[in-house]
């Protein structure tokens, strides 16, 4: 590196030198002894100095013409200089950049002169690229015949392929060429002029060597290979054949092609042990068909290392993430989610403190639609970073990390593609189907390779079995997506931060939809704004009747049934306002899919409503408990798990504990048999949050008591009656009020959990904390003097269909 640039028009000292030359980025040894420079040495003794070094004509006694030294040479620093026997001196001399040298002049016995920069003119790249391996061609056929030049030297040329004026510069060095020689090709500014020189001077040498030597005779030639191995006479053969084509100029297109990737090899910039391991790659070329599956398998992996994104970065550091650009993107993407959006920044800013993205990874986990793409999509954006993904259902472990060359047909794993797919190394990386892997027939242990990969220390070392060379995947920001945090495997749990969304509500659904969802939809159908228009009844109705699922699939998909019917009749001409109201909406959807059930239009006997959590969001279970003669058995179905069979029978124990208080005769347990069925037999289920449900189911039945229709609970029961808490609170509500059921009952553990409920659902919902069975019966059971009044309040009701034309109102449910 220059450490002092030349002024403008200013003179330096002169070195001139008739035993050697010295190159660019070269660094030699030379021994002083001309007066003139060593006069020039007393007069500035600053280690350092920069000097200009020039071939000088003439023999070691002949004086010098300062004229004759104003020509190309080379800017150089000179430093470690060394006081000799003789009066010489001895010093090393760097090469910095070639230069032209005018106005030279001898100021007091030593040689000044200034310099102007020294243009090069730049080699087209294929002939550069044909004359770089004619003359490795030529250097190997050399080497072979005089020891001067070392066998090592093509090899070491191999590896300075990126700048072809620099090439020839290291040629005519390794090469033993004459001052002469080095000099002319030191003044040839032409790059195409200087490789064709070397090569000329590469031509003289090996004619003059074989001038000499005496050719071999055929007998000669046939008892040497008589004499010889196969092997040897193999490489006999292809060194004769180099030589013949270094002799007419010719190119083997292998040789060609080993020459272009060791070029760009060079000229990438890949870190030492990659392009250590590259070159050696490269080399094999040499030794294999041009047409084998060897040669074929060789340039898919070189062509692997030299696309990975070894140092590109799409941010320069951690420490720059602008957290309120992420605000704003999240912001703009989606309405709502807070919570889970604070979660995220806050993850953001440990990284941006601590320079690093050390520490556990977040898990988006919640049902299909509910925007958990979205939610890292609009991330990577807020980050500028590119987005990679990798779908981990169903994958094995040489997916994930790769196989082995030796193996036929192998590839690198989907995380080093997605790399080089994104062309950086620090993506975002989303793990999509994180609760899905290692289900199903995988080859290996692709949670094991998994774990290895996301742990921290894995991470800086990981190593893809196909490329077998290390790549630091700790600046990649990993975020995984799954439906179930509680499926992932616990090994990988323990590395990952749960985010969760629950779903949706129909009040947010239809803000979402009147902000985000329809102005995008209109865009994408051809129409305009103008052409239609959206009561907020109509929207309550698609949130209520058409999309009561948690995420906003189906309410997308609606949507866009009604808007491909408009586009069809714009496209016909029609240029009407079209008013999607009720009539319009049913006659292209169909009557809604969701309406009120029996179950939540009266009181029934032996008819719970049960909530449950799956991974598509919280559900409403409707259980069922019905009474028929017999002799005492309990009947389940339902295409239940071994939690849930077990937590029926305690509450069928519980509820004969209690038979005397709940008016229940001994009898009936001896003389009926009761069946309790779990409605939609196909879906399985487990779990133990039905069993106050179950309990009183079975007490309904049993008692001849109602149960009140517009109560949904859960949680689960012991032997002795005492309620338990359980999990999904928030995604069990919603789908209470998704229902239309505004009072929920709840274990009094539970309590705490409120605060993962929207407020305006809290607002709406009543709940009822227990502690004991005996609080849900009171609470839920209905008296049977009170029946008759009870149904003759529910009798004026309306159609259920109806009832999505507005959103229901909660109410609340009495202790009686």
């Amino acid at each position: 590196m220059i450490q002092r640039k030349l002024k403008p028009n200013e003179q330096i000292p002169l070195v001139p030198l008739r035993s050697t030359v010295v190159y660019p980025l070269g660094v030699i040894g030379v021994q002083i002894g001309m007066p003139s420079t060593l006069e020039m040495l007393t007069r500035y003794p600053q280690d350092g100095l920069l000097v200009g070094v020039v071939v000088a004509p003439g023999g070691p006694d002949e004086p010098i013409e300062a004229t004759a030294l104003e020509k190309v040479a080379v800017l150089g620093r000179m430093s470690d200089r060394l006081n000799m026997p003789g009066g010489t001196v001895q010093a090393t001399v760097q090469g910095i950049q070639r230069v032209k040298l005018i106005d030279v002049s001898d100021d007091d016995g030593y040689f000044m002169g200034r310099t102007v920069p020294a243009k090069e003119k730049p080699a087209p790249e294929l002939e550069a690229q044909d004359l770089i391996a004619r003359i490795l061609n030529a250097l190997e056929a050399l080497s072979n015949e005089v020891e001067r030049v070392s066998k090592e030297v093509p090899r070491i040329l191999r590896m300075n392929l990126g700048d072809p004026g620099r090439f020839a510069d290291l040629v005519a060095t390794l090469a033993n060429f004459s001052v002469a020689s080095k000099d002319e090709v030191l003044q040839r500014l032409d790059v195409k002029d200087r490789l064709e020189y070397v090569m000329q001077e590469l031509d003289q040498q090996i004619r003059r060597i074989r001038q000499i030597g005496e050719e071999p005779t055929p007998r000669a030639i046939a008892e040497a290979a008589a004499n010889s191995t196969p092997m040897e006479r193999a490489g006999s053969l292809r060194q004769q054949i180099k030589s013949l084509q270094a002799e007419l100029g010719e190119v083997d297109p292998v040789e060609r092609e080993v020459i272009d990737l060791l070029r760009r090899v060079e000229v990438s910039g890949l870190p030492a042990r990659v392009a250590a391991q590259a070159r050696t790659e490269i080399e094999r070329l040499r030794s294999v068909g041009a047409g084998s599956p060897d040669a074929s398998e060789i340039r898919s992996y070189v062509d692997w290392v030299l696309h990975m994104p070894w140092r590109k970065r799409a941010q320069e550091s951690t420490e720059l993430i602008d957290l309120q650009q992420v605000r704003d993107e999240l912001d703009a993407e989606l309405v709502g989610l807070s919570e889970q959006k604070e979660r995220l920044l806050d993850y953001l800013a440990v990284a941006k403190l601590r320079g690093d993205l050390n520490g556990p990874i977040p898990c988006i986990v919640g049902p299909p639609e509910v925007g958990k793409s979205a939610l890292v999509a609009a991330l990577a954006r807020g980050l500028g970073r590119p987005l990679a993904r990798l779908e981990l259902g169903g994958r094995g472990e040489a997916q994930i990390v790769g196989s082995r060359r030796t193996r036929a047909g192998a590839t690198p794993g989907k995380v080093i593609a997605a790399l080089r797919t994104v062309g950086v190394r620090d993506p975002v990386f989303v793990l999509q189907e994180m609760d899905e892997i290692g289900l199903g027939k995988v080859e290996g242990d692709p949670i094991e390779a998994m774990e290895e990969m996301l742990e921290w220390e894995g991470r800086e070392g990981f190593v893809d079995r196909y490329l077998d060379l290390p790549f630091d995947l700790g600046e990649m920001m990993f975020i995984a997506t799954a439906q179930d945090f509680f499926k992932i495997p616990r090994d990988l749990r323990n590395l990952m931060l749960e985010v969760r969304i629950a779903g949706y509500t129909a009040e947010e659904k239809v803000k979402i939809a009147r902000s985000r969802m329809l102005p995008r939809l209109i865009e994408q159908h051809g129409i305009a704004p103008v052409d239609v228009e959206f009561p907020d009844e109509a929207l309550f109705l698609l949130a209520q009747g058409y999309a009561r699922d948690a995420g906003l699939g189906n309410m997308r998909r609606a949507l866009a049934a009604l808007l491909r019917t408009r586009a069809r009749a714009k496209a016909q001409g029609d240029a009407a306002v079209w008013t999607f109201d009720r009539d319009r909406i049913e006659v292209v959807l169909g009557l809604p899919r969701y309406v009120a059930t029996a179950a939540e239009s009266q009181p029934e006997i032996g008819v719970v409503t049960g909530l449950a959590w799956t991974a598509g969001g919280g559900e409403l279970m409707f259980i069922e408990a019905l009474r028929m003669p017999g002799t005492g058995r309990l009947i389940i179905t339902g295409m239940l798990g071994d939690v849930m069979r077990e937590s029926v029978n305690a509450a069928y124990s519980y509820v004969r504990s209690r038979g005397e208080a709940l008016g229940i005769d001994e009898a009936a347990f001896r003389e009926s048999d009761i069946h309790v069925h779990f409605p939609v037999g196909a879906i399985p289920k487990d779990g133990p949050s039905a069993g106050i449900a179950v309990t009183l189911a079975i007490a309904s039945t049993l008692s001849n008591r109602p149960v009140r229709h517009d109560v949904a609970m859960t949680g689960e029961v012991t032997l002795r009656g005492k309620v338990l808490e359980i999990g999904g609170v928030k995604e069990k509500t919603l789908a209470a009020y998704r229902a239309g059921v505004f009072n929920v009952i709840l274990p009094h553990g539970n309590q705490r959990d409120l605060r993962d409920v929207p407020e305006d659902i809290r607002d709406k919902v009543t709940f009822h904390f227990v502690d004991r069975m005996d609080e849900v019966i009171r609470l839920a059971l209905i008296d049977p003097p009170s029946l008759k009044a009870l149904e003759a309040a529910d009798a004026p009701k309306e159609d259920a269909v109806d009832e999505l034309r507005q959103p229901r109102a909660a109410k609340a449910v009495g202790e009686g």
